[in-house]
C-alpha cells in the first residue's frame, strides 16, 4: 500500500493536525509505505498563475512547477485528503493544489475529438479517504450541497479507479465541540480507515 496523504492547515494546534497524525500512525502501524503533503508547511503556492493556464495542456511543460506533487500521485495507490471545511467547501490551498496538480496527462486524459470528454487518469488509485471538520451542522452543510465533500468524493473519484473504495468522515459542529466529541470522532476516523486499509 502507498498511500499519499495531502494536508491543509495552517495551524498545527489545530484539531485537523491530530486527525493527521492518527491517520499517519494507523498507515504505519498497517505496514503502508506513506508520503505526506502538508500544503502550509511546505509553503505550496496555490494560485494558478497566468502561465500555468496558459501551458495547462502543453505536456509534460505544464508539471515543471509541482513536478514532486506530479510523482506523488503517480507514485500512490491510495489518496488521503485531511482539511477544514470553510464555507461549505474546500480551503483555497487544497482547491488551489487541485487546481495545479490535477493536471491533463497526470490526472486525465484530454478529449481527443469532438463531442469526447475526459478519461480517467489516477487508475493506478484504488483507494479514497477525506477527512474533515465543519463549523456548520450536519444539516446545514448539507442543505447548502457540501461542495468540499462532492468536489472529492465525485469530481476526484471519477479520474480514479472505476472499482475505488471510498471512506468520508466529517465532525460537524466544530466551534462547539468538546473532548468527548473529538475523541468519538478519531475513533470515527481510526474505525473507517482501518476497514478502507483492510478493504
Amino acid at each position: 500500500m502507498r498511500a499519499l496523504v495531502v494536508y491543509s492547515h495552517p495551524r498545527e494546534s489545530s484539531f485537523n493536525a491530530a486527525i493527521r497524525d492518527l491517520v499517519l500512525e494507523r498507515l504505519r502501524r498497517a505496514g503502508a509505505e506513506v508520503r505526506l503533503r502538508d500544503l502550509y508547511a511546505e509553503g505550496f503556492d496555490p494560485v494558478l498563475s497566468a502561465n500555468d493556464h496558459e501551458t495547462y495542456e502543453q505536456v509534460p511543460t505544464n508539471r515543471q512547477r509541482v513536478e514532486d506533487h506530479c510523482a506523488d500521485l503517480q507514485w500512490c495507490d491510495t489518496l488521503i485528503f485531511v482539511y477544514p471545511t470553510w464555507w461549505y467547501g474546500l480551503p483555497a490551498m487544497l482547491k488551489g493544489w487541485l487546481d495545479r496538480v490535477m493536471l491533463p496527462d497526470v490526472a486525465f486524459i484530454m478529449p481527443q475529438g469532438e463531442g469526447d470528454t475526459i478519461k480517467a487518469g489516477l487508475t493506478h488509485i484504488t483507494k479514497l479517504a477525506v477527512f474533515t471538520t465543519c463549523g456548520a451542522s450536519r444539516w446545514l452543510t448539507f442543505f447548502v450541497g457540501a461542495p468540499g465533500k462532492r468536489t472529492l468524493l465525485r469530481g476526484v473519484r471519477l479520474i480514479l479507479n472505476r472499482r475505488v473504495k471510498s471512506t468520508f468522515a466529517a465532525h460537524f459542529l466544530m466551534d462547539s465541540s468538546t473532548p468527548d466529541s473529538r475523541e468519538r470522532h478519531l475513533r470515527d476516523v481510526r474505525r473507517r480507515l482501518d476497514m478502507l486499509i483492510e478493504a
